[in-house]
């Protein structure tokens, strides 16, 4: 096996160029996390701010399958950039919504476009890097992405306590700049959309293989728990007395815990097969949310925090690497949409469900959170057939 060294000397030029665009994308993702309480400052009930988060995870739904599809079809490079210029228009927009119809439809407008690219740049990393080299590349790319997210929601916390106009402001801005990084610097990538393929072919395709059916039965649990992260968990912050920048400190804790140790981990996980790898984070995941509702000082909840993250650095470089592997060549884009679109029905389904039920009884949600990190565990350690 390769050293962790000539893994990282072995990925492209454009890979790297794809790393950096995607830091400067995800420092900016100022509005999401802190979308649910700028709802509630602006008087929204707390149901109608998880609501309206899930019409983000609807817009994401859109999003994964449009976006392997277009990856697909026009190539990864185009997909990025409409992507980045689109969501940034929408951000701005929505920061102008007062009405709560027009702020749930621009949610979903929102979700659609700032999601679109994230099949494509999984799609681009299978295109630049070969198999041997591909969990140490999306533990790269998970790395631009962490880091930026430690940094984001931080700078996110404290502006949000001055003004949370300059949230939306941001995070369109950095849209922009990647857009244009993508534009100008990144390649096009692979085409692999044939005319004469019958409507609905990958799908078909991917449904009969039932190692990737299973992997996406176990991320959608997962998925549903991980989503709690920016509703309940931040409902149950708030509920224990702690200000928007304690928050904001707790998840940027989570991106510089996988800034710091993630690569070490995916190291080590790339020495045992995938499948066990991803039962054991998806459990971790799972178990650290079902601890939440125990958690009512700092420190507790940041020992949440930790084992959840922990669960997220073991799976997440494998799982996405498993989805690549599973994938044909021709169907890439579209196997690793339907792969993204269990986040966005995680999404769609987590937030709205979690905090309905966190307003009647808070620690409901946390032993739901177990029980689903238990079952999507469960599902990857099931016998291929």
């Amino acid at each position: 096996m390769l050293s962790f060294r000539d893994n990282i000397r072995a990925l492209p030029r454009p890979a790297w160029i794809l790393f950096g665009g995607t830091f400067i994308n995800r420092f900016g993702t100022f509005v999401i996390p802190f979308l649910i309480l700028y709802l509630a400052r602006i008087g929204y009930s707390i149901a109608q701010a998880g609501l309206a988060v899930g019409a983000y995870g609807i817009g994401n739904l859109v999003a994964s399958s449009a976006g392997g599809h277009l990856a697909d079809r026009i190539g990864r490079r185009n997909t990025i950039v409409l992507s980045m210029f689109g969501s940034a228009a929408a951000m701005l927009a929505l920061s102008q919504a007062r009405s709560y119809v027009p702020i749930v439809i621009l949610t979903c407008i929102t979700g659609s476009l700032s999601e679109l690219y994230r099949p494509a740049s999984y799609a681009l990393v299978g295109d630049l890097v070969g198999d041997e080299h591909r969990v140490t590349a999306f533990g790269i790319y998970r790395l631009a992405v962490n880091l930026g997210f430690a940094a984001g929601p931080a700078t996110a916390g404290f502006l949000a306590d001055h003004s949370f106009t300059l949230l939306f402001i941001g995070d369109a801005a950095t849209s922009i700049v990647y857009g244009l990084i993508a534009l100008f610097a990144l390649p096009h990538g692979l085409r692999t959309y044939v005319k004469t393929e019958r409507t609905g072919e990958a799908l078909r395709v991917a449904l009969r293989d039932k190692p990737f059916v299973i992997l996406l039965l176990a991320t959608l649990c997962v998925t549903i728990v991980d989503f709690q992260m920016g509703s309940t968990f931040a409902l149950h912050v708030k509920s224990n007395g702690f200000p928007s920048r304690i928050y904001g400190l707790l998840i940027s804790t989570n991106g510089m815990l996988i800034v710091l140790f993630e690569l070490a981990i995916t190291q080590w996980t790339r020495r045992f097969q995938p499948r066990p790898m991803i039962a054991l984070g998806y459990l971790l995941a799972g178990v650290g949310f079902a601890l939440t509702g125990l958690a009512h000082t700092v420190p507790f909840l940041l020992g949440t925090v930790v084992i959840w993250t922990l669960g997220e650095m073991i799976s997440s470089p494998v799982a996405s690497s498993y989805a690549v592997q599973l994938a044909p060549e021709q169907y890439r884009g579209r196997y690793l949409g339907l792969f993204m679109t269990m986040w966005s029905l995680g999404m769609v389904i987590g937030p709205p469900v979690g905090t309905f039920v966190f307003e009647h009884n808070p620690n409901a949600v946390w032993i739901a959170c177990g029980a689903l990190g238990v079952i999507s565990a469960t599902l990857m350690m099931r016998r291929k057939t």
